[in-house]
């Protein structure tokens, strides 16, 4: 059973930059496309983005808009998430997903708990 865990998340200043980290265990991560997500408070989920096993990524613009770059290093069974020129309507609950194959568009059938992300000054 795969399981996941994000961290990395915090408060950080208008501008700055965090990186989000998606660990896998139980299973290896080598077959499976990841996504990442957000929901902020009232707010719908929004999915950011996704790289699959051939570590091609596909993002969703307006939410990254080019601020954001996703990774993968399958020897740590880490995704990872980088976010810089972060703003306010960033903070958000961020959340990993994961697809068995190498299509992104899901199911999503297993998630990680998530991980805070709050910009604010």
């Amino acid at each position: 059973q795969l399981k996941l865990v994000e961290s990395g998340g915090g408060l950080v200043p208008p501008g700055g930059s965090l990186r989000l980290s998606c660990a896998g265990s139980g299973v290896s991560l080598d077959s499976y496309s990841i996504g990442w997500f957000r929901q902020a408070p009232g707010k719908e989920r929004e999915w950011i983005s996704c790289i699959n096993i051939w570590r091609s990524v596909t993002y969703n613009y307006n939410a990254a808009k080019g601020r954001f770059t996703v990774s993968r290093d399958n020897a740590k069974s880490t995704v990872y998430l980088q976010m810089n020129s972060l703003k306010p309507e960033d903070t958000a609950l961020y959340s990993c997903a994961a697809t068995r194959g190498q299509g992104c568009s899901g199911p999503w059938n297993y998630w990680g708990q998530g991980t805070q992300v709050t910009v604010s000054s």
